[in-house]
């Protein structure tokens, strides 16, 4: 839909009409495509001049100007800047000088073409600062924008190829810190008030444009001739300790590494960061400023590897993204991925050398295959590449297709281009695009003059298209049980005609040697030659090397033998492969039931041990049904307990308890975990921090101990950092043992002022839909439907589908099948990325009354 000019009673498109005047305009609400092409082209050279005055009363409003200086090539039609806010926020504008009238129409203002100059135009606004997305406390804020809502906060052109200079001046309380994406200048003394006078900054996106304010912690290194700052907010005298000079080094490193593999300096003046304890998402990639999760950062004596290896993979994430994003950024939110698979993707490459001990095509598996297959399986599987027609629908783009399937693609074609020339197409890409934006084509015509192979072609299947490859086996052996053929068969799990080109391993077993050898897949149907006349092997192990996309053959004889295989990327893509074919069908629960039990006794890699209790958690609560639960729940928290109590690395034994502290709901479990909560036992080198406890607390509670009231209370009393009693406190009515405060809890989620804490929120619909408390919880599930679209309106990009996940996506019951399909049926019109979503959130309880409908067939 194109904004519309309204002419003798007529809507005549914009491009049509020349001479209408401005009460006549009415662009549609978000930025459209055609709004953000348009203005592409009219506008240029922009620098915001920004000052927010921040009061010390929560409550009160926070003033702010605007005074914009840009070119304007084109001054034959208005100027519309966007700004969703209530029309009482605009104070007064003038355009060059003059006081021009008010007019916010469908969240944008409209600046009359008579106003305007063709050449440098200023534009003054007083405002009062929209609130959606300035996430204030009591003592602290942060801005937040991605992808659309630095229109929620003050007047702009908030789309990504509009990149701008800023201005900042923010008057803050005087025990507050203020971190922006610019250097600071001066601090002005004005009573309880300081201003914070700051440097122009780099050119930058609007969504990159973030300032954080607030009591907070600050810490200055230098490392390697580059100066960094940081805020913070913890309190943990240990974790801080142990934290804070390997957050330094680690973003050093990774600085390091980015500039020599793009063969471009670090792109901007200063890489400063923040950790926030509320933060919605693991961090955001703001020029100057980066903002974290502060759990994510900071650890103690008691993290594992595996907990290290993801704060080095956040960090190195993030900075990536000063080149891949933020230097380079997409010209529309449909290219979105691109900045996303770039970071993870040299995320991977980067912590190489931070961690030279670790297995990092493991890490890359465990990683990524996990996060791609949950979304690429489902109903509501969408391609790498979505289309965008108003940039208010972005948020919903983002997921696991962006952040797990992407890198794999990615490292696909790295190995069909070649390491050399992948390194020199990526150094010509940010050479030729820096400081402006681009598309993946793009990047895909600079690769494609550095190979024979047609990659446009082989891009359209992998990132313009859903779904994924199931492979078949077709082997058949001689009189003298050699191999005489070996034939396998590729076919789209959409039923679709797509073939995925691709290259990985297969490992064929014998008593004393794994024979392995490369597919090199481009049709259908791909002969195995050189293995004629090799004798039947004992097991045959696909995508031995961990390379391959797609469901492959799992030999149901060979399960048990997976604990024994040597190679640790073949042995974790093997557990992986499992559970993939047991969400096909392929694999009876039960049988899958035992491979993980084995796994539980004999695995000693972190990382794998990790995905089997994962792959276990989630076969025992969503799989089985109530009564193999009830069947095997004895039995598998006695097995756990047994392997707590041997001698164990430190990292295996926090893996296990996990595990443990998740399925000991029996009578004889609780009293365990009791023990522990209560430290009337220690298990010898199980390490476990203030946050440990918590969360045995809140197992406790939804498992209902009976000393759960006291539980609660002394628990609270334990919490010295106060941004995380807050939490705590937020969370207890969902740990309510009465339904009736748990449900009421959930209505107040109603009222958008309530959902303000999205990590909060999302933790307590967790606990209030816990599968031991569905059947209460089961009441709220065509309510939390109902508010999707409001969610997605007022949300940040992850919230939607973690809402989802948190509510309904936890269910399996007929029930919670049917209130889905009558919200399906009564919203024909849903937002098509929020339909994927709710079908990707609920592809569980798809699988399971599937399963369910054909037996009663």
């Amino acid at each position: 839909m194109k904004f519309l000019y309204l002419f003798s009673l007529l809507l005549i498109s914009f491009s049509s009409c020349q001479e209408s005047t401005t009460e006549n305009i009415s662009p549609e609400p978000g930025i459209s495509l055609e709004l953000a092409e348009f203005r592409k082209k009219q506008i240029s050279d922009i620098v915001y001049k920004l000052e927010f005055k921040i009061p010390k009363n929560l409550e009160d409003s926070i003033p702010a100007v605007l005074e914009l200086d840009l070119i304007i090539h084109d001054n034959s039609q208005p100027l519309i800047l966007d700004f969703n806010v209530d029309e009482s926020h605009l104070k007064t504008i003038k355009t060059n000088g003059k006081e021009v009238s008010i007019q916010l129409v469908n969240e944008h203002i409209i600046i009359p073409k008579e106003h305007l100059n063709k050449g440098a135009n200023t534009i003054d606004i007083n405002f009062i600062a929209g609130e959606q997305s300035l996430n204030r406390n009591l003592d602290f804020l942060y801005t937040l924008l991605v992808p659309d809502r630095a229109s929620t906060l003050f007047p702009c052109f908030d789309q990504p190829n509009l990149k701008a200079n800023y201005i900042l001046n923010i008057t803050a309380p005087n025990e507050w810190e203020v971190l922006c994406g610019a250097p600071e200048l001066k601090k002005i003394e004005k009573g309880d008030f300081i201003e914070h006078q700051f440097d122009k900054s780099d050119l930058m996106s609007t969504y990159l444009f973030s300032f954080v304010a607030g009591k907070f912690n600050v810490d200055k290194q230098k490392i390697a001739n580059l100066d960094m700052t940081m805020l913070y907010r913890e309190t943990d005298s240990i974790k801080v300790k142990n934290s804070l000079d390997p957050i330094f080094k680690l973003h050093a490193v990774a600085v390091a590494f980015l500039e020599n593999y793009t063969a471009q300096d670090f792109p901007f003046v200063k890489l400063d960061f923040a950790s926030i304890p509320i933060f919605q998402y693991g961090g955001m990639e703001h020029v100057g400023a980066i903002q974290y999760k502060e759990s994510s950062l900071f650890l103690d004596n008691t993290a594992t590897d595996s907990d290290k290896l993801g704060r080095a993979k956040l960090i190195a994430h993030e900075t990536a993204h000063m080149w891949f994003g933020d230097l380079v950024t997409m010209n529309w939110f449909n290219d979105v991925w691109m900045k996303e698979v770039f970071a993870n993707f040299m995320a991977d490459k980067i912590v190489n050398p931070a961690f030279p001990t670790i297995n990092h095509d493991l890490v890359f598996v465990v990683n990524h295959y996990p996060g791609a297959y949950g979304e690429d399986r489902t109903k509501g599987a969408n391609p790498i590449r979505q289309e965008l027609d108003n940039l208010k629908n972005a948020g919903s783009l983002y997921g696991g297709i962006i952040y797990h399937k992407a890198p794999i693609m990615m490292r696909q074609l790295e190995l069909t281009t070649g390491k050399d020339k992948f390194k020199e197409g990526i150094q010509e890409y940010i050479k030729n695009y820096a400081n402006s934006n681009a598309v993946w084509n793009d990047l895909v015509s600079i690769l494609d003059n550095k190979t024979a192979i047609d990659l446009k072609e082989w891009s359209d299947v992998w990132v313009n298209q859903s779904s994924r490859p199931v492979f078949t086996e077709h082997v058949i052996y001689d009189d003298q049980e050699k191999i005489s053929s070996f034939i396998l068969k590729q076919s789209a799990e959409d039923k679709s005609t797509k073939i995925w080109p691709q290259t990985f391993e297969i490992g064929l077993v014998y008593a004393d040697s794994t024979h392995r050898i490369t597919a090199n897949v481009t049709n259908a149907q791909l002969e195995l030659e050189e293995v004629k006349g090799l004798p039947k092997p004992l097991q045959i192990i696909y995508n031995y090397d961990g390379m391959g996309y797609g469901i492959f053959p799992q030999q149901k004889d060979a399960l048990l033998n997976i604990p024994e295989i040597k190679d640790e990327v073949a042995r974790g893509y093997s557990y992986i492969n499992t559970y993939e074919n047991l969400l096909n069908g392929s694999i009876d629960p039960i049988a899958a039931f035992n491979l993980f039990k084995k796994g539980i006794e004999t695995e000693r890699n972190e990382l794998i041990l990790g995905r089997i209790t994962s792959q276990m958690n989630s076969l025992y609560w969503t799989y089985f049904t109530g009564e193999q639960r009830d069947a095997h729940q004895k039995e598998l928290e006695n097995l756990v307990y047994q392997q707590l109590q041997k001698e164990l690395p430190a990292n295996i034994k926090k893996t296990l308890f996990g595990l443990f502290s998740s399925i000991a709901h029996s009578e004889t479990g609780k009293e365990k975990l009791f023990k522990i909560w209560s430290k009337k036992v220690n298990i010898k080198d199980l390490k476990l921090n203030q946050d440990d406890y918590t969360s045995m607390a809140m197992n406790l509670a939804v498992f209902e101990h009976s000393k759960t009231d006291l539980i609660l209370k002394e628990t609270e009393a334990e919490i010295t950092n106060p941004d995380k009693k807050k939490r705590f406190i937020f969370l207890k009515p969902a740990l309510s043992t009465d339904s009736a405060v748990r449900n009421s809890f959930f209505d107040t989620f109603k009222d958008a002022k309530n959902r303000e804490k999205e990590s909060w929120v999302v933790s307590a619909l967790h606990y209030i839909n816990h599968p031991l408390r569905q059947d209460a919880g089961e009441i709220n599930l065509k309510a939390s439907l109902n508010l999707l679209e409001e969610i997605q309106r007022t949300g940040d990009i992850f919230f939607p589908k973690n809402w989802l996940n948190a509510t309904i996506g936890k269910y399996s019951s007929k029930k919670a099948f049917e209130i889905r399909e009558e919200f399906l049926a009564a919203h024909p019109n849903l937002n098509p990325v929020l339909r994927s979503k709710l079908l990707q959130a609920t592809d569980d309880l798809d699988r399971i009354n599937n399963l369910d409908n054909s037996k009663d067939d």
